[in-house]
């Protein structure tokens, strides 16, 4: 159950629907709660104890049936205009791209930015374009009073909302999508115009550096991108760097270390070194470690040989053999 006020301008306008609608509830239950004690105490037995017919009443028969069914088209036109104001995206929206997968989600901002939780500026109408990299997932904000199935191959697909209240709210997939479903939870970060703009454009200019630098041949910090890059792209909802073990191994000395793999069905020992990580992005099913479940889908197309680079450096650098 929803407590918490409604913090966006679609969530009140849905707040509003629902109010009106547990009003008339409460209002039809009241009269019918007391035509009901009223009839019973009026026609009890001991005021006639001999039963008697009623004759019908058309009046009253026309009433109890235009009512209702008044009461009901109410009720659907209110529905009707405010799921029909869900496709009516004004204008001036801000578009965000955002992508699903096991367990994460991604947001892409104008300009190629992508991070892992999603900022806004208040006051300022925002369109989600809703995309699955692989199972179907639903997009949920409780606050906003918005949600969305993300269906991979879907086009088209998309919400939309105005956040009216600055704040930090939760966003959820509601929709079981395997086994670390319960994970996949993210903020959304309500912010001033100007706090957000100055946020936005920090981080263009960091990734500029960063490009600028490689292209350059200059000295690049591979261990911070590839740390980045392993929560921009959903890694750490399968792999931990603190030792313990999630769906996948944790990449916690794991470099260089010997590991059972499945391949063929055959158990076999070998070594995680840089060309196995690298083997393990773009062919995950090979050689799958034991005891863990062969579902990482494959990063072919997904990332670059630089970002692949960038990655095997972080999980080096969690580890004490670097060699």
């Amino acid at each position: 159950m929803i407590t918490q006020a409604a913090s966006s301008i679609t969530g009140k306008e849905v707040d509003a629907v629902f109010f009106t609608v547990a009003a008339i509830c409460v209002v039809m239950l009241a009269l019918i709660s007391f035509f009901i004690v009223y009839f019973v105490i009026k026609y009890n037995s001991k005021r006639h104890p001999t039963p008697v017919d009623i004759p019908g009443n058309k009046t009253l028969e026309t009433v109890w049936t235009v009512v209702p069914v008044l009461i009901v088209l109410f009720i659907f036109y209110l529905g009707w205009t405010g799921f029909e104001k869900r496709f009516e995206v004004p204008e001036d929206a801000m578009t965000i791209n955002v992508t699903a997968r096991q367990w994460s989600w991604s947001f892409e901002y104008e300009g190629g930015l992508t991070e892992t939780e999603l900022r806004l500026p208040v006051g300022k109408p925002v369109k989600l374009e809703l995309t699955s990299s692989d199972v179907i997932h639903s997009f949920y904000i409780p606050a906003f009073r918005v949600k969305k199935d993300v269906v991979p191959g879907l086009t088209d697909n998309f919400l939309w909302f105005t956040p009216d209240a600055v704040g930090v709210y939760d966003l959820f997939c509601a929709e079981y999508c395997g086994l670390s479903h319960s994970s996949m939870i993210t903020k959304v970060h309500v912010m001033e115009e100007a706090e957000f703009i100055g946020w936005k454009e920090g981080k263009l200019r960091k990734a500029e550096k960063e490009a600028a630098a490689s292209l350059a041949g200059d000295v690049v910090d591979h261990v911070s991108i590839g740390r980045r890059l392993s929560v921009e792209k959903g890694c750490v909802s399968c792999h931990t760097v603190d030792g313990s073990p999630l769906i996948g191994p944790t990449w916690k000395g794991l470099y260089l270390k010997k590991e059972t793999v499945i391949t063929g069905g055959a158990e076999r020992l070998t070594l995680v070194d840089a060309e196995y990580i690298r083997k393990s992005m773009l062919e995950p099913g090979a050689d799958v470690v034991k005891g863990f479940p062969p579902i990482m889908p494959s990063q072919e197309g997904v990332l670059t040989e630089d970002e692949i680079e960038a990655l095997i450096e972080y999980i080096k650098s969690l580890s004490d053999n670097k060699r």
